[in-house]
Formats: C-alpha cells, structure tokens, sequence
C-alpha cells in the first residue's frame, strides 16, 4: 500500500508543480505533462517499469476523450461543415498519410509499418493548437476557422484508424507475442463473444452491437437518465455517466472492437440530449486526470539512450515531419483560397505531430504493427515536434505576420470618405450600444472596426462602418481625428486599446477619450495612458442587475433607484483615491496592501450609506427618484 501511495504522490506532485508552470510559459498542458514525466523518469529516476503498467490503464482518458469528441458532434453542425470537413480537413489525412509513408519507404520500412507511420504523423495536436489560439486571439481568424476544422476531422479519423491498424500486423511480430501469451493464457484468459465463430456470424454481432448502442442511445437513455436524476444525488449521475461509458468500451471490447470507436459511437448518439451537458461535466475530470496521466507515462517512458544513438536520425525526421506536413498543408491553403497570412498561420499552427499520435503509436506497438525499437525512435520525434510548436507560433507573429500587415490592411481596408464629431474604435457589442445612442441623438460618427465580417454585418442593417484598424495612425487622421472632438476606444483588446489612448492624447492632448475597460486594472491601466474617462464594460449591468434582483425581493423602485445612486456615487468619489494608490505601487504589486485598506474603506462606506435613512435624509441629486405628484400627467395637458 505504501509502495502504491508514493508513486501516486509522485505523478501528482510531478503534475501540480510543471503543467502550471508550462502554461505560464506558454508551452500548453500536454507539454507540461510530457516535461513532468521526463523529470520524474528519465531526468531523475523517480519511476519505473510500473509506468507501462500505468500507461494501459491511463489510455482510457483516450477512450473519455472520443467518448467527449462525440458528444459535440451533433449531426446537424456536421452537416454544415461537411464540405471542410470532408474537403479540407479530409484531404489533408489523406495526402500526409500519403507523404509519411512514402518516407517511410524510403527509410526501408515495410509497406504495413510505413502506412502506421503516415497514418500517425498525419494527426496534429488539438490540444496545444486550439489552446494556444484561444490565448492569442485566433480563432476566429480565417486560418484558424480552418485549422480548428482540419483537427476536427482528424479527431474523427482516429476511430478508423484504431479499426484499421489492426490490421498491418506483422506476421513476424504477432508469432513472437502469441509465443509468449500461450505460456500465460491460463492464468489471464482473453474474454471475448467472437472468439471461434465463423465470418458471417462475426458479421452479425458487429452490427448487432454497434445497433444496440444508437437503439439504447436513442430511446433507454433518456428514461434512465431521468430515473438517475431523480434521486438528487450527483454522485449517482457521475457513476451513470461513467457506466455508459465503461459499459460501452467493454461491449466493444468482448466483441473484437476498438472501445474507442465505440464510446465515440455513443457521444454522437448521446449528442443531442438534454442530458449531454451533464454528461459532460463528469466525464471531463476523469478525462483530464487520465490523459494527463497518459502524457507524464510517455515522457516518463522517453529513452534518453535512444536520442544519443540516434541523435542526427530523430533531428532530421522531426524536421522532416515538420516541413512535410507544413508543405501539405500550404498546398490545399492554394487550393481552399487561405490568403495572406492566415495561409501561414494554417500552415504553421498544424505542422507538428499530435497527442493521438502516442497513443496511436503504443496501440501500433500492442497490435504488433510496429516495433518497439521503430516506436522509441518515433516517439521522440512526436515529442520533439509539439516541443517546437511554441516556436512556430512565435516564427507567425514576429516574423510572417508584421510582413503582411502592412500589404493586407493597405489593400482590404476601406477609404474613409466621412467625419464625424466623434470617432468611435470597435465597434462590437458594446461599440455598437454607443453609436446607436448617439446616431439617434444626432450626433455625426465614424465607426472603424478590424473586423470585416461585423462591418458586413452591420452594413446590412443600415449602420455605416469602416473595415479599418484604429490603431494606425494614419486610419485614424483619414476619419478627421484633428477635427474631432471626442474618441470612443471600445477595442476588444486590451494592450491594443492602451496604446491607442496613448498615442490620441499624446499627439492631440485637447482631444477627449472615452475608453471602454475591462476590469478596474485596464481602466487604471486606461487613465494612465490618459483617458479622460473610462467605463467598466460589466459595471453598469451588474448594478442594473442588483437593481433588478432588489426589486424582485420585493424593495420598492424609487428606494433601489436611490440605493444604485448611492452605491455608485460613493464608490465614483473613492475611485480618485484608489487610481492615486494604484499609481504608487510597483508594477508587479500594483494591488498593495495600502490599496486593499482603502478599498474595504470604500466597501464600509458603500455599506453605510446603503443603511442611511433614506426618507428623511434625501439628497439634492436624487430627487428625481421620489415619486412624482399624483397631478403630474395634467400639468402638460
């Protein structure tokens, strides 16, 4: 028991202490974990023969994770998709595939191990891809609209390809395991429902498995589901949700199939029920701690002997990969008409090999497919190519994206044929709730978005906007800043919208800036560059919110009205001496001590003034809050 204990102290800890870390530096959670089980492995011998152990029952995360993919696959977004989908992210496998195992060819491998090979490399990492995106800002960017449905399709392409290698047994390999299995069969007996029955009756129970899963999919789960919920209990529902699960993986198991086909199977069932969301946020922490347990087993199983032996073959393949791939990739962005720079950015963002290709390559391993000294070898070179993709994300944004920044907005951004008194940047979902305030009170605007589709958007609904970015100066002098009286910074983006306000009241002081914030730091953040006035983007709605929520429990209106007044009010005349704090402070503790005193004087005073007597002690300016006379309508009849 204690021998147990330590070892799962040590993947945990290994876990706590590098993923966290690996994120801060930007390198993704799947490395951080592959780093973990370096250290705890190779580096500094902290594990070791368990870890294969560990590593078969840890693939079931994989299992969780298809199970995960299927359920957000709903038939009807696919449907949309098809045509990337089937088009794009199709021809992409197909002809990586086909690249890989031609290299493999070349390198003198069988035709079975060579088509292993390019079926592995022709996956890319969904999880450092779409993280890394998300934190940069690029998903919703053409090039990375189309990577995200490129991994899509390769999340799919896994489930054939569990069923198909298989298949590309080595004859020579699979004599070998079932030499050595024979002398164990008596003690672990392989269960199985199809073991010794002829073709057509194999046949039969294929089918008639994979039936049962979209029959009970379709009409058992929504009765049981709904059973399960009624008793209130969630660890009930967690232990249903891994139920169907387990329970799926094991039929597909006794009947000769891949589980993660399976489980796959049953989240596209299960994809449309009202349960789905449910299901999700159970499965998901096992899903994670199993996978993430997966990734520390394969760096912990990295053979360090193997990169000094092979060090010059493992470099040239990683880049061979690399390359390759990217090549590809260029190719059907010609011929999808990717342009510009988001071309590269597909290019470059899929380039690397993918955590499906580890396990790809210990199931190739278990088949008898490939063998295990190829398998180390490759195993590096997977590894090696998603420790580089930070670096191609850093090679798209210092080096290919400043280079077409410049052709790109010269040539798509529109000509800004009007000035206005106020010139309002982004024009968003909240840029848009100030124009149309002001443009239905008069007031001329010009509106400048980066974005072309919401300038399409809001064209069609008869609002006139420009395709242009408001942080180039030169965009800015187009729309009449000189003449301008006031600027409107609602940019979605907060580094950006610093700068802007900046370089405004820099060149043109006597100009006034309004700028939309995110948070009370942007907004400090925002007045130091110079803002004359900033706005919380959720402040306002959240009083109003309040206000409604008071009004629900039964407080008077005119009372609430009095009360918001108050509250913000109150914190309006402490927000001087918050920002004077803030400014003192250090850039990595802006939030000091002193600055936490004050703002829980600021919450006691808020408190205060929320018990005041409200109806004796009015003050001026709210008194349009009282209840008007009861004569009011007649005195303007």
């Amino acid at each position: 028991m204690t021998y147990y204990l330590m070892q799962a102290l040590v993947y945990l800890a290994a876990a706590v202490i590098a993923v966290p870390l690996a994120k801060r530096l930007g390198l993704g959670s799947v490395l951080g974990y592959l780093i973990a089980g370096v250290i705890i492995g190779p580096v500094a011998g902290l594990v070791g023969d368990e870890t294969v152990t560990i590593q078969h029952f840890a693939e079931f995360g994989v299992v969780m994770m298809l199970f995960l993919v299927g359920l957000e696959l709903q038939p009807k977004m696919l449907w949309e998709m098809r045509h990337r989908l089937l088009g794009l992210g199709g021809l992409q496998v197909l002809l990586t595939t086909l690249v890989f195992t031609g290299l493999g060819l070349v390198l003198e491998q069988p035709l079975s191990v060579s088509l292993a090979i390019g079926l592995i490399f022709s996956l890319s990492s969904t999880a450092i891809v779409l993280q890394t995106f998300n934190e940069k800002g690029l998903t919703k960017t053409e090039g990375g609209s189309n990577a995200f449905s490129v991994l899509l399709m390769q999340d799919i392409a896994v489930i054939p390809m569990l069923a198909f290698i298989p298949m590309l047994a080595l004859p020579e390999l699979l004599d070998a395991a079932q030499s050595v299995s024979s002398m164990d069969d008596h003690h672990h007996p392989e269960l199985s429902l199809v073991a010794g029955l002829p073709t057509w009756a194999y046949t039969l129970v294929i089918i008639a498995s994979i039936a049962s899963v979209i029959v009970a999919g379709h009409f058992v789960s929504r009765p049981l589901f709904s059973y399960v919920a009624g008793s209130g209990l969630r660890e009930i529902f967690v232990a249903m949700a891994l139920l169907i699960v387990v329970g799926v993986a094991a039929l597909m198991s006794l009947v000769g199939l891949s589980p993660a086909l399976g489980t796959f199977l049953a989240g596209v069932v299960l994809a449309n029920s009202e349960f789905r969301h449910e299901l999700e946020s159970n499965i998901e922490p096992f899903k994670g701690l199993l996978l993430g347990l997966f990734f520390i087993t394969v760096g912990a199983g990295i053979n360090f002997s193997v990169l000094s032996e092979h060090v010059s073959l493992i470099v040239l393949l990683t880049l061979a990969v690399i390359v390759g791939k990217a090549m590809v990739l260029w190719l059907l962005a010609v011929l999808f008409k990717i342009q510009g720079s988001n071309r590269w950015l597909f290019a470059l963002s899929l380039a690397q090999a993918g955590e499906f290709g580890f396990v790809l390559l210990s199931f190739s391993v278990q088949n008898h497919v490939i063998p295990t000294d190829v398998m180390a070898i490759l195993q590096l070179v997977v590894a090696i190519s998603m420790f580089l993709t930070p670096l191609l994300f850093i090679l798209y944004e210092k080096l290919v994206l400043p280079r077409f920044a410049a052709t790109e907005s010269n040539t798509a951004f529109d000509t800004i044929d009007e000035q206005g008194k106020v010139i309002i940047a982004g024009i968003g979902r909240f840029g848009q709730i100030v124009n149309r305030l002001l443009v239905a009170n008069g007031v001329q605007t010009v509106v400048l978005d980066h974005e072309a589709a919401q300038v399409d958007n809001l064209r069609k609904i008869n609002i006139k906007s420009f395709f242009g970015d408001a942080t180039r100066p030169e965009l800015l002098h187009t729309a009449g800043l000189e003449e301008a009286s006031m600027v409107v910074v609602a940019i979605d983006n907060r580094e950006a919208a610093r700068t802007l306000v900046h370089y405004i009241k820099k060149t043109y002081p006597e100009i006034k800036v309004v700028a939309r914030a995110f948070d009370k730091g942007h907004s400090y953040e925002l007045m130091q560059s110079g803002a004359d006035d900033t706005v919380n983007e959720t402040y306002f709605s959240a009083l109003e919110l309040g206000g409604r929520v008071m009004k629900g429990l039964g407080v008077h209106p005119f009372l609430v009205e009095q009360k918001r007044k108050a509250f913000s009010k109150i914190e309006h005349d402490a927000s001087a001496q918050l920002f004077k704090q803030w400014l003192e402070g250090s850039d990595g503790d802006r939030f000091s001590n002193d600055y936490q005193q004050l703002f829980i004087q600021m919450e006691e005073a808020i408190k205060t003034g929320m018990e005041r007597d409200r109806i004796d002690r009015h003050e001026t300016g709210e008194r349009g809050w009282t209840p008007p006379p009861k004569d009011y309508a007649n005195d303007f009849d």
